[in-house]
């Protein structure tokens, strides 16, 4: 098709265009985070599906252009709720109109119908976008641990963002061989900018003092000026960078000090970007792409400064290539700048109170960004006003302001917003650059807000004007981390951060709408004390932001991001709550809060406003068994307690309902040591072969399954093999048959269909029935030992769990009282001991 490349290229603002729609739609339906009531109805926003049916935009085949476009209305409707948001009904008929001038069949081959002759179908879907026909809709590992930021900020991190690079090693070497640094994983080469482009683009890649004979890192230090966009479309990285300046010291800790043209020059270069918890030091090399002697892509007002350009080729390296930074948030650059929470609002429908969150985020030294929704027909479109569309700007400042005129006299509230290309292309209403408003402000006031009427992109409008003209407002909130030590600590957000992942089987257990798995998810456990100080209602706020890990890296291997979101519980009696809350607590109790959809997108993130009080968060996958790693991150204005609800490890009491009483086990022990003599022969003791045929005998008559295997039979008998004779007497036998009957009792109360295998996801409730108790971590290593490849966990596998289980606990257990240790989580042993206990047990 002869528009195929443009179908191409307009397929990825679509799908990000309806994503922000549906998004929006479903937000305001749910109502952000109210409470719930009766049963919890979640809705899982997957953009892979509209994607799909995207993907015949680019020429892809497959199916009639009638029946590709009515999926893409049902998908589309069906996520929002049944409704198709306006601003996608918009948008998507000058799309399709384009399809039909160009030929009806998008990638389809077939011959228009009688029925549609003039491509009728088009007409009928707008008429469908008009009347908002409403189609369809419904109803909707490793143990978490807490981050410390400043733990692992600064140093020189492997793994798939920075290699095995270090900066100081390369720095060395180069210097004492005299050479210039080459980087072998960020070649200068047309790959390193186009991934899927295979023709040469004619890039020089040029050295800065091969571009100027003065090369500077910084001319006059680092200013949000010296950002200037080039030829890639990632002007929302550029809104991102030219916020960071603003922080000194958050600018620093990405842009690192030690980094000259001057002193040791060799080459090479060295950036710091949060990724995921923690912070990954990138190192790159100078050379950079130009053409006839300029640089192509982000680039300074001096001509010989090169920080701004040299940052850009770090964070291109950091996602494979300049190419992977078109099209995105600021907020996604600013979490990696800053390790911060993003939020998003649409700005015409936003809170009442969000000129007060935004008051607060400057306070809080918060990064914040603006745009409006792009024209569909013309890229970066100017609005009369002179904004451009699908532009990304930086608010810059927020201001009340004292103003006097002849009639009125107070405070206005003003915003400075800035347009990165740093040019003349800036607003022009009220209180723009020379506006006749400021001949009301006082000299005094403007040196204060350090007003300039330069043709510099930046600019200042009033709040009203703002919520007016603007569409989307990306606020990134700060941790204490990326403050200054001296700035106002009761400006500061408190934060908690807990590593986490669902392993399947163990602990991903899905959404709320698969109840009986659902308690198996993480649970995270926060008190709020302390209402926000201005808070009207005596609430508190809460950020939530849970991040799943490392998906954008695996997307080579076809690995998406999975649907992922989070409910919050009240917990009205805390102290008298098992860990974690059972299925139970979640049948009779409907969350007060959650994220307002399931999406799959790299974060979710909400804010909340409740009252004092305990409550769970449960981050989950829509679907159980999904496995990924997660970064659940709490932010709140006062301080709070925030624990992972999980138990701790030990032994615990034997569940009533298979305890058996004194005379079954007085009745039990002669039958058995009766028994035990037929079998014992003369020595009067069994190994593990004898044991195997008395278990079998026993077990056998109450299940269907093909014995003991002989290493569960040797596990039997070195648990109670106190002289380790390889062989148990009466008395430990006895010992022994009374737990095998335990575990097997336990097996049959959870082995409801006599299916002979449970559920991993019944392991741990088993466990505890029989007396054991296992935390997240220690239940993903028992899943993964002894459940197969289905999560069942069948009944000889469900014995040599148990077995060893008790083994470890009690070598542990023997060895803590022989070392009298007032630590219970701590025991001492010898290399030859632990070797020992642990292989015989």
């Amino acid at each position: 098709m002869a528009f195929k490349g443009f179908f191409k290229a307009i397929k990825k603002e679509v799908t990000g265009e309806i994503g922000r729609q549906i998004d929006k739609a479903v937000n305001k339906r749910s109502g952000g985070g109210g409470g719930s009531t009766g049963e919890d109805q979640i809705m899982a926003v997957n953009m892979s599906s509209v994607e799909g049916i995207l993907g015949l935009l680019g020429g892809g085949g497959g199916g009639s252009s009638a029946s590709g476009l009515q999926s893409l209305i049902n998908t589309i409707q069906n996520l929002s709720g049944g409704q198709l948001p306006t601003n996608v009904g918009n948008l998507l008929p000058g799309i399709l109109k384009v399809a039909e001038i160009i030929g009806h069949g998008m990638g389809d081959d077939s011959p228009r119908t009688d029925q549609n002759p003039d491509g009728s179908f088009i007409d009928g879907f707008v008429k469908t976008i008009v009347g908002g026909r409403k189609i369809h809709g419904g109803k909707g590992s490793k143990k978490a641990k807490p981050i410390n930021v400043d733990d692992n900020y600064g140093q020189s991190r492997a793994g798939i963002y920075g290699g095995t690079q270090d900066y100081k090693e390369i720095k060395s070497k180069c210097l004492s061989n005299g050479e210039l640094f080459e980087d072998p994983e960020f070649a200068a080469e047309d790959a390193s900018v186009y991934f899927s482009k295979n023709e040469a683009r004619g890039f020089q890649w040029m050295r800065p003092h091969e571009i100027t004979s003065d090369p500077q890192f910084f001319v006059s230090g680092a200013s949000r000026f010296d950002v200037k966009q080039g030829e890639l479309g990632d002007c929302w990285l550029l809104a991102a960078v030219a916020n960071l300046t603003l922080n000194e010291k958050l600018f620093h800790d990405v842009v690192p000090e030690d980094n000259s043209f001057e002193s040791d020059y060799c080459g090479v270069f060295h950036f710091r970007f949060w990724q995921y918890g923690q912070w990954v030091d990138v190192v790159i090399d100078d050379r950079l792409p130009t053409k006839y002697g300029k640089l192509v892509f982000m680039h300074s007002e001096d001509s010989n400064e090169f920080w701004s350009a040299l940052l850009e080729k770090a964070y291109a390296k950091l996602h494979g290539s300049y190419e992977a930074l078109k099209g995105g948030t600021t907020c996604e650059a600013l979490e990696d700048f800053t390790g911060g929470v993003t939020e998003m609002y649409e700005v015409k429908n936003g809170p009442d109170n969000l000129f007060n969150i935004m008051m607060k985020a400057y306070e809080r030294s918060s990064f914040m960004g603006c745009s409006i929704e792009p024209d569909p027909y013309k890229t970066e479109a100017e609005t009369s006003e002179g904004l451009i569309r699908g532009h990304a700007y930086s608010i810059t400042s927020i201001k009340y302001v004292d103003i006097e005129t002849p009639r009125v006299r107070g405070k206005i509230p003003l915003l400075r917003i800035r347009n990165p290309w740093g040019n003349e292309a800036e607003w022009k209403g009220a209180w723009s650059d020379g506006s006749k408003e400021w001949e009301f402000i006082s000299e005094d006031v403007k040196e204060d807000l350090g007003l300039t009427f330069d043709a510099d992109g930046e600019f200042w409008m009033s709040y009203k004007d703002f919520r007016k003209y603007w569409d989307r407002l990306e606020i990134c909130n700060l941790s204490a981390h990326g403050l200054d030590d001296e700035e106002d600590e009761g400006k500061r957000w408190v934060n908690n951060n807990f590593e986490g992942a669902w392993i399947r089987g163990a602990t991903a257990g899905g959404c709320r709408n698969f109840l009986e798995t659902f308690a198996a998810n993480p649970q995270y456990i926060i008190t709020l004390d302390s209402p926000d100080e201005d808070d009207e209602n005596q609430k508190c706020t809460l950020l939530v932001a849970l991040m799943q890990k490392n998906r954008r890296a695996q997307r080579k291997f076809g690995i998406d991001c999975l649907t992922i979101g989070f409910a919050i519980y009240a917990i009205p009696d805390p102290d008298s709550q098992p860990k974690p809350l059972p299925v139970r607590f979640f049948k009779y109790n409907a969350s007060v809060a959650r994220s307002p959809t399931f999406i799959n997108l790299r974060e979710v993130c909400s804010r909340f406003s409740l009252n004092p009080g305990t409550y769970v968060i449960v981050p989950s996958t829509f679907e159980p068994n999904e496995e990924g790693e997660f970064i659940i991150r709490v932010f709140t204005e006062s301080s709070v307690q925030m624990q992972e609800n999980d138990g701790d490890v030990g032994m615990g009491e034997v569940d009533d309902r298979v305890k058996e009483t004194v005379d079954e086990e007085d009745e039990q022990k002669a039958r058995v040591s009766e028994f035990f003599k037929t079998v014992a022969g003369d020595d009067n003791e069994i190994d593990w072969s004898e044991l195997k045929e008395v278990l079998d005998i026993a077990m056998k008559r109450e299940f269907d399954f093909p014995g003991f295997t002989r290493d569960t039979c040797r596990s039997m008998v070195a648990l109670m093999d106190v002289d380790m004779s390889g062989k148990l007497g009466l008395d430990e036998f006895i010992q022994l048959w009374k737990s095998v009957r335990t575990w097997k009792s336990v097996f049959k109360m959870y082995d409801r269909d006599n299916s002979g295998y449970l559920s991993s996801f019944e392991l741990r409730q088993a466990l505890t029935s029989a007396g054991y108790s296992v935390n997240n971590n220690i239940l993903q290593g028992l899943v993964l030992r002894y459940g197969d490849a289905s999560g069942q966990i069948y009944f000889d596998d469900f014995i040599m769990c148990a077995v060893k289980l008790k083994a470890m606990i009690e070598i542990f257990k023997e060895r803590q009282s022989a070392d009298g240790s007032e630590d219970e989580k701590t025991a001492t042993f010898t290399l030859e001991e632990w070797v020992n206990k642990t292989l015989y047990s």
